[in-house]
C-alpha cells in the first residue's frame, strides 16, 4: 500500500499543517522549531517506513513516528501553559495526536503478527 492512501498518514499530514499555522506568530525560535519538527517527523516516518523493502524496517520507522508524537503533546501541553498556543486549539492537537498513537499502536502490533506469522515453523506430518 502506498503510504498516501493510509489514513493515519493523511491525518498526521493534516496536523502537522495545523501546527505550522498555529505556530506561525510564536516569536521564540527554538519552540517553534522543535514543535514543527516533531510534528513534521510524524508523517515523515510513517512514509519513510512504508517506503522501507522489509516489515522489520517498516516497524522501527512507525516506532519513531509515535515517539514524535510523544515529543509533540509533550511541546503541545508546555506551549499552551506558556501562553505560546491557544490553550482549547493545543488541547484539540493533543486528543488527534494520542488518537494516531493509538492507530499506529495497532499498526504495529498488526505488522509484528505479520513478521511472527511469515516465521512461523509449519511441518507437515
Amino acid at each position: 500500500m502506498r503510504f498516501e492512501q493510509l489514513d493515519v498518514w493523511k491525518r498526521a499530514s493534516r496536523l502537522s499543517c495545523e501546527i505550522y499555522r498555529l505556530t506561525e506568530s510564536v516569536s521564540n525560535w527554538g519552540f517553534k522549531d522543535q514543535i514543527t519538527r516533531s510534528g513534521l517527523s510524524v508523517p515523515s516516518n510513517i512514509a519513510e517506513g512504508e517506503e522501507r523493502e522489509t516489515l522489520k524496517e517498516k516497524i522501527r520507522f512507525l516506532y519513531y513516528a509515535k515517539g514524535s508524537l510523544g515529543e509533540l503533546v509533550t511541546q503541545l501541553y508546555i506551549g499552551a501553559e506558556i501562553e505560546y498556543l491557544d490553550k482549547q486549539i493545543a488541547m484539540s492537537m493533543v486528543k488527534e495526536a494520542k488518537e494516531l498513537a493509538k492507530i499506529l499502536g495497532a499498526l504495529i502490533k498488526q505488522k509484528q503478527a505479520q513478521i511472527k506469522e511469515d516465521n512461523a515453523d509449519y511441518t507437515i506430518d
